[in-house]
């Protein structure tokens, strides 16, 4: 099946990609569930083209179209030519006008970012001479703000997490004295939902994540991601800080798989101590119930950014469940067997062991609960395996 572009570009329409997705596309990055392209023609002729063509609104895009677990979003031109897309105003940064011809698959660099990107793609010397170590400090400086603010500071939070994963954080500090949050209009649900998509897509988000705490945008459109970093967590227990480290740090574990990285693991780690700032402390449970209230969070929080509602329930599953993988080596079955049932178990212990991890506990309590999950799948196949829980009742 032809892509979105192949089709535009079979009709005699010139598409280019830019931005993200021609930079990643040349360094050989995974496909990203947003795809971004500008082309010569008018709405009219792409809903010739496409019939599920729609309108997410003039900050992201003329149009968009939803094909094959992708949002293919399209900037129309009038002339779209080399020289012309060079001007193209929607872009914050010089370091996006970058672009791929989807007819003849040649690349255009106006700014001379080559050299970084083969380096980057590749690890080796250019013309004999090693390359400086570029930083994100670098290629920020020249964003433009004047033209939309907002945008610029969610190219500048993508910008770190894709392709700077190392920014440190006086780095960080800097830039966000030149890209602060404006409390002005609210971003859309679309573009929010597309930020975050995109930083969870990027195997070390924080950075990201830590542009958007410091400029104010996630204390005015995120709050329950705000309040994490209000919650301290027993230096005994949580070495790695409080409840948004420790969420910052749960992330950098994830592994990826061959389509990447788990949006539903990855929301789910987001959002997995996220009922902690309302919880109480009981006896010794400082946190109690937390699993509970950050299950309520989960709906919350991704049904406002317009999350598919299959997402928001297993998203659900996990928070709700992500203290029950610790206590499975000493709960009897008849407990915790209707949960293990789920097929969402596997990425449940998955979060227990990304959650292990960045708690510097090591990692023994989650290879007893994968026991626990082998025995359990063991019984599972016994063919008296309902007569014995109807004995065990």
């Amino acid at each position: 099946m032809s892509s979105p572009v192949e089709k535009i570009s079979a009709a005699g329409i010139p598409v280019y990609l830019y931005g993200f997705s021609a930079i990643d596309l040349y360094l050989g990055k995974k496909n990203t569930a947003a795809v971004h392209a500008v082309c010569k023609a008018d709405l009219t002729d792409l809903a010739r083209l496409f019939e599920g063509l729609r309108y997410p609104g003039s900050v992201i895009a003329d149009a968009a179209i939803d094909s094959d677990g992708k949002t293919w979003y399209f900037r129309c031109e009038d002339t779209v030519t080399c020289s012309s897309i060079i001007q193209n105003q929607n872009i914050s940064n010089y370091f996006l006008e970058f672009y791929q011809d989807c007819k003849n698959r040649r690349f255009y660099d106006p700014n001379g970012i080559y050299p970084f990107l083969r380096n980057l793609r590749d690890g080796v010397q250019h013309n004999g001479t090693v390359l400086e170590k570029t930083t994100a400090l670098q290629w920020l400086k020249e964003i433009k703000t004047q033209t939309h603010p907002r945008r610029a500071l969610c190219d500048g939070a993508l910008l770190i997490a894709k392709y700077f994963p190392e920014t440190s954080f006086r780095e960080i500090n800097i830039i966000a004295e030149n890209l602060r949050c404006s409390n002005g209009e609210t971003p859309g649900i679309e573009e929010q939902r597309m930020l975050l998509t995109g930083l969870l897509e990027t195997a070390n988000p924080s950075p990201g994540f830590e542009l958007l705490n410091k400029s104010g945008y996630i204390s005015n459109y995120w709050p329950e991601l705000a309040m994490l970093n209000e919650v301290d967590q027993s230096k005994e227990c949580h070495p790695e800080g409080n409840v948004w480290k420790h969420t910052m740090e749960a992330l950098r574990h994830r592994k990826p798989s061959s389509g990447g990285f788990d949006l539903r693991l990855s929301l789910g780690l987001l959002l997995h101590d996220s009922g902690k700032p309302f919880s109480k402390s009981t006896g010794n449970k400082r946190f109690d119930g937390h699993a509970e209230l950050g299950g309520r969070q989960v709906r919350r929080f991704l049904k406002r950014l317009g999350f598919d509602n299959n997402l928001i329930n297993d998203v659900y599953y996990l928070v709700r469940n992500h203290m029950l993988p610790a206590a499975l080596p000493r709960l009897p079955l008849i407990r915790t067997g209707e949960i293990m049932a789920s097929p969402l178990f596997p990425a449940l212990l998955e979060l227990y062991r990304c959650d292990e991890s960045s708690s510097f506990k090591g990692l023994d309590d989650y290879y007893k609960s994968s026991a626990a999950y082998r025995t359990y799948l063991k019984h599972s196949r016994n063919p008296y395996r309902n007569e014995i829980i109807a004995q065990m009742r």
